[in-house]
């Protein structure tokens, strides 16, 4: 087993549930989510070893232009799983806010080594044009 697999990505939100993105092997769906919506983001993992001073970094992305970058420290973890750990909640933008992001997840372990990464897009849209959240191409 490696050292770290990440399994699974999902938005959680009280308004849809539980949706999963789908990993970069898995090919490049764009989803769609209303505006203004409170959404958590679970990740799913392995670890093969045991992995000291877990972080997640994400960057997101709107109209090329790096626009928050976000560090997790998400702690120990023994060989095993699967683990799950789901991030703080955040309100989603509205109005101008809009449009497609892009997201790249980094898993680091305590020396700052990456284990992982994941990249994914979501298009925030406004709330008359989409009635649950959705994928298209």
């Amino acid at each position: 087993m490696a050292v770290f697999q990440l399994m699974g990505v999902d938005l959680v939100s009280d308004e849809f549930g539980r949706i999963a993105v789908p990993l970069s092997a898995k090919g490049r769906e764009v989803v769609d989510v209303p505006e203004g919506t409170v959404v958590g983001v679970a990740l799913t993992f392995r670890t093969g070893k045991e992995i000291d001073g877990l972080t997640f970094v994400e960057e997101r992305s709107h109209e090329g232009r790096v626009i928050a970058t976000d560090r997790s420290v998400l702690g120990g973890f023994r060989p095993g799983g699967p683990y799950e750990i789901q991030l703080s909640t955040e309100r989603l933008p509205v109005g101008r806010g809009c449009g497609t992001y892009d997201v790249t997840g980094r898993f680091l372990d305590a020396e700052g080594k990456e284990l992982a990464r994941e990249s994914h897009s979501f298009r925030i849209v406004h709330r008359g044009s989409v009635d649950a959240v959705s994928r298209s191409s």
